[in-house]
């Protein structure tokens, strides 16, 4: 059995819950140094004074994205903003980033994190990572960045794309794991077969599932083209990174860090908590940040947790089942974060575009490809090809620059798309994983 940090790792139930409590006081006593959190709880009527076990964390807000949203920049703060050496942020539903703080203890918590979730899968110093993610204000490439370096693995931080030299790097530096999306890990099973070599004839073991949702099939299709394991990584910007919950090697559910994440499973109607082994909305909790700890974060993620049970890698730290869907109506496109309502606002900021669009998801040898159907409005029609695409292009690079993703713009005459009638269904996903 492979320990980071044994005397927390190997914690029975009575203890982490313990450890809880006495962190989610100190977390609340933090979170009401912010401006946000300070009103918040005045509102409800509640304290760290309050806590005197584990349910009473009822007692306290939830906290929505908009909640983020609207502190933009730093009005969720808890700490002076000198003690702030990192921000990370991610997109908003119409173009307003959220952002989180790190201090320096929060960086080097989360690295310890990230080096406790590699080890349990018998990643060591002998191993190569290549980091396979997206580096920059998303936090997934940074976050698995530094936890391989504190383990000692020797790290290539290559990013995403340009499959041919990721492939050669596969094979120059003899790589052991990988961290990827799985839709990108599919990809490049093509381009190997391509180039007219086994996919299972390098030197990986484990690969690192990051980014987006997928399914047990694609697991296993994976684990035996690539002949590795395959492990699932959970987590999200706001509450850290990557790291929040990690499969062992049992591959039986995804343990979460409950020594620094308080998890609850909750009705996403009612709100009322669910029991374990029941589907629900995730809610989360920091425990142990300093710079912008949150208090009962609405994941939106659908998923459930286990009993607190001892498992057979030698920890009873509960587990979170795979992520089945969402209770909004976020798309995760190339491991990125869009809303529909992001590429509504770019196009709607364009005034020859007409009342009617719809977004297309399909895949293209293993990746994503996003498609906009765009209605314009008639008097737009001069017969000009040349002005047409003008527009394109205009409509491409605004999308663009709204959810990061490049999209094929399609421009369609006034009235081609079915009406809206009640609800709008904007979102064609045609993609299967």
């Amino acid at each position: 059995m492979n320990f980071w940090n044994p005397e927390i790792e190997r914690l029975d139930p009575a203890g982490v819950a313990g450890l809880q409590l006495e962190r989610l006081r100190r977390a609340v006593e933090t979170a009401a140094r912010s401006p946000f959190y300070r009103e918040a709880f005045r509102r409800a009527g509640v304290s760290a004074a309050d806590i005197r076990s584990l349910d009473d964390v009822r007692r306290l807000p939830l906290t929505s994205k908009q909640d983020l949203r609207s502190c933009y920049p730093d009005r969720m703060l808890a700490v002076p903003r000198e003690e702030v050496v990192r921000m990370h942020a991610s997109s908003g539903t119409t173009g307003q980033s959220t952002v989180v703080y790190h201090t320096r203890r929060d960086l080097d918590n989360w690295t310890d994190l990230i080096a406790r979730s590699l080890a349990m899968i018998g990643c060591t110093r002998e191993d190569v990572f290549q980091n396979m993610m997206t580096y920059g204000l998303f936090t997934g490439g940074l976050g698995l960045h530094y936890g391989a370096e504190r383990l000692g693995m020797m790290v290539i931080p290559i990013g995403g794309g340009n499959t041919h030299r990721q492939i050669q790097f596969f094979q120059d530096f003899k790589t052991t794991v990988i961290h990827i999306t799985p839709s990108y890990a599919l990809h490049i099973i093509d381009a190997i077969q391509e180039l007219g070599l086994d996919p299972g004839g390098f030197s990986l073991r484990s690969l690192i599932f990051g980014g987006e949702p997928y399914s047990e099939s694609t697991r296993v299709k994976l684990e035996e083209t690539y002949r590795l394991r395959a492990y699932n990584c959970y987590g999200l910007s706001e509450l850290n990174g990557p790291g929040v919950a990690f499969e062992c090697r049992r591959s039986s559910g995804m343990h979460v860090w409950e020594d620094n994440f308080l998890a609850e499973v909750i009705d996403p109607e009612t709100l009322s908590p669910l029991p374990p082994g029941q589907e629900g909305e995730v809610v989360l909790t920091n425990l142990n940040r300093e710079a912008m700890p949150l208090i009962r974060y609405r994941t939106r993620d659908l998923a459930s947790l286990s009993e607190p049970d001892p498992c057979p890698c030698g920890r009873c730290f509960r587990r979170l089942s795979r992520i089945t869907g969402r209770t909004d109506d976020m798309l995760i496109i190339r491991g990125v974060n869009v809303f529909p309502s992001q590429i509504e606002h770019a196009l709607m900021e364009v005034p020859e575009v007409g009342n009617n669009f719809e977004i297309v998801l399909d895949r293209l040898e293993n990746l994503d490809r996003i498609s906009v159907r765009v209605e314009i409005r008639r008097e737009t029609f001069h017969g000009e090809m040349r002005e047409l695409q003008e527009l394109k292009k205009r409509l491409a690079h605004a999308v663009k620059e709204e959810i990061i993703v490049s999209a094929e713009i399609e421009l369609l005459e006034a009235g081609t798309l079915p009406p809206v009638i009640g609800k709008a269904k904007r979102v064609n996903d045609k993609r299967e994983l």
